[in-house]
């Protein structure tokens, strides 16, 4: 019964979404209060239907009910309880009904917490939100249900979760990276109840740029996990393989950060009015295309479509109506939208834009090297890869010129600045920056090396031209602590972003020039040295989990003769798939991490293992500065023009 009343709740919350795409829309148009009045309680309804659909998900998962053939496909009587509850996303079927309640939460937020926009702004807002749900919603319903049944007869047990997915990153990944991939849906409705309405101005920007900047940091958030979860579960020792579901994450938040950007130059000075209403098409239109493509089963093999034609006819449908839709909108609309504002050759307004294109042309790349080799499959040219090797050559360098000018940015006054303010601003930056760069090779490593030259460099300039923004703050004042509260947290916010990017550059330089592996065959008493540390192998043992088997060793780690850490990595089969997992263990530290993975018995008594042991110095940097990154996204909705209710125009 249970799951009936979820599909039941499904098909309630569809026909609100009906209501809601066309009724506040039709009233917006004939300027009509009453129907326009509606879209909040229409909101709302639709956020209690799929709020009770998804906790009669959650359920079924809690009570272990095979009967439910979603449930019976990804759970298991023995599977812990947080695996049970997280698995209800675990699956295509579960992470759509997430991606539209979570759709319905974002839809909920807007309608409570932008009191201060016009009503018929808003009304068209909720609307092509509306629209957005429709899609998702006849999705699942038609296609994807969660709760169909297995019956006259269902299996005793289930077939269990995805043993790769048994960990915490489960419970916080997902549901992370799709409050930034959904996020993107308010900047996006934003931009079409705009072009609509043919209110593209400074009011405009400001009431979608808290929404835009909350959905970048919680992607970028998602990312940051994600990054993470792979690194110490997948036991490779890598961070980033540039794998097509971690490119379709990507991509949204290369454009939501270039989105981000314009949004500002938009609020501030009346720029780039139309260019921004394209990024925000562009960045849920990315992040559509990233959660179908995942979801669908096409990165993984071009013939998903033909295996399911229903499904992906679906999906192709979908994309076209909403990309399409939106772009031809954009057609018509934006040759009408027209910015006052002019500003100089040499001005923030010039070096915000020259980022943007760097960083939708990044995105482009990123696109490309996903796609071609599924396009060129379907059109029987044959299977081909598309790797790392790939994306370095071609992120890399535009990454680096990216953030040469992100850092000249900071300094550089907004509509005009003299040749001679910009060198006289910068020279001292630039050339320390290039100093230390060089410097820094020889005091770390082993010598020079022109990538931790170029790395640290970047990182340098990066982090100077922020500080030196920061102090130039208080050039005319001697008042330190009153000019310290006057700055508003959107500005700390900045900061804190830019200071993180500044971080991530020092982790990505360091842990890929002067990483260290060793591969080796380990009895017990067996001792390697790798970069200073001695690892002593003492044997493994046989320990049982809730629902596998594990093979645990045991390293003791030694430096200068004193034990500095015992790590137990394993090598697990879980009981119901018969698969086998490996499970790394990690000594941590702010400067470097010693991995430790479980490789395959060598020999049938097996004594002997293969063990891989890795050096990775300074890669937490990467999570450290996607976290500032992430908290500086937040700190900027703290600001005092949106803390009560964002859209409010003052300050």
């Amino acid at each position: 019964m249970i799951p009936e009343i979820g599909e039941f709740s499904l098909i309630i919350a569809l026909c609100l979404s009906v209501i809601l795409a066309i009724i506040p829309m039709y009233g917006a148009t004939v300027n009509n209060s009453l129907w326009m009045s509606f879209a909040r309680p229409l909101a709302r309804g639709q956020f209690c239907f799929m709020l009770i659909s998804f906790l009669c998900l959650t359920y079924a998962f809690a009570i272990d009910d095979f009967s439910v053939a979603y449930v019976a496909n990804h759970s298991n009587s023995k599977l812990p309880i947080q695996f049970k509850l997280s698995a209800v996303w675990g699956g295509h079927e579960g992470s759509l009904l997430l991606w539209g309640f979570i759709l319905s939460s974002w839809t909920l937020a807007v309608s409570i917490f932008s009191k201060s926009i016009p009503l018929d702004m808003l009304a068209r807002v909720l609307s092509v939100m509306g629209m957005i749900a429709i899609g998702f919603l006849a999705f699942m319903l038609f296609t994807s249900s969660p709760f169909g049944r297995y019956l006259p007869s269902f299996p005793a047990d289930g077939a269990d979760l995805n043993p790769l997915l048994q960990d915490f990153g489960l419970i916080v990944h997902p549901p992370m990276l799709y409050m930034g991939y959904v996020g993107f849906s308010v900047a996006f409705a934003f931009a079409i109840a705009a072009l609509l309405s043919g209110r593209l101005d400074a009011a405009w920007a400001r009431w979608s740029r808290p929404w835009t900047n909350v959905a970048w940091a919680f992607l970028g958030g998602g990312i940051t996990l994600g990054s993470w979860w792979a690194y110490y579960e997948l036991g490779w020792g890598g961070w980033w393989f540039w794998d097509p579901v971690e490119n379709a994450s990507l991509m949204p938040w290369l454009v939501g950060t270039a989105l981000v950007h314009s949004l500002a130059a938009t609020e501030k000075r009346g720029v780039f009015k139309s260019w921004t209403v394209l990024l925000a098409i562009f960045a849920f239109s990315l992040s559509l295309l990233g959660t179908f493509l995942v979801r669908s089963g096409v990165l993984t093999s071009v013939h998903a479509f033909a295996s399911d034609p229903e499904r992906g006819l679906f999906i192709l449908i979908l994309l076209i109506i909403s990309i399409g839709g939106s772009l031809t909108l954009y057609a018509f609309k934006a040759p009408n939208v027209k910015s006052s504002a002019q500003f100089a050759l040499f001005s923030r307004e010039t070096l915000v834009l020259i980022n943007n294109v760097f960083l939708t042309v990044m995105a482009m790349t990123v696109l490309l090297g996903t796609l071609y080799p599924l396009l060129l499959d379907a059109l029987g040219g044959g299977k081909i890869s598309v790797g790392p090797p790939y994306f370095n050559a071609v992120f890399v360098p535009i990454m680096s010129c990216m953030a040469i000018f992100m850092g000249a940015s900071m300094s550089i006054r907004w509509r005009q600045t003299t040749t001679k303010n910009i060198l006289q601003t910068l020279w001292k930056p630039f050339i320390g920056s290039l100093i230390i760069g060089v410097i820094f090779p020889f005091v770390y490593g082993n010598g020079f090396d022109s990538k931790v030259f170029l790395g640290i460099s970047i990182s340098c300039w990066v982090l100077s031209t922020t500080m030196l923004e920061f102090v130039q703050k208080f050039r005319h004042s001697s008042k330190y602590l009153t000019r310290l509260r006057k700055l508003s947290l959107s500005y700390y916010g900045m900061m804190l972003a830019h200071l993180g990017v500044a971080v991530v550059a020092v982790g990505i330089t360091l842990v890929s020039v002067y990483s260290e592996e060793r591969d080796m065959r380990m009895q017990a008493g067996d001792k390697v040295e790798l970069s200073g540390y001695q690892f002593e192998f003492q044997g493994t043992k046989i320990v049982e989990g809730a629902n596998y088997k594990a093979d645990q060793g045991t390293l003791v780690v030694s430096s200068n003769g004193q034990q500095i850490a015992v790590l137990k990595p394993e090598k697990r089969q879980y009981t119901v798939k018969k698969s086998m997992m490996t499970e790394a263990d990690i000594d941590p530290n702010l400067w470097r991490d010693l991995y430790v993975a479980l490789g395959e018995p060598l020999d049938e008594a097996g004594t002997a293992w293969a063990v891989r042991i890795h050096y990775k110095p300074f890669v937490r940097w990467l999570w450290l500065g996607g976290l500032l990154m992430t908290l500086g996204g937040l700190l900027t909705v703290a600001d005092k023009r949106y803390r009560h209710k964002f859209g409010v125009q003052n300050g």
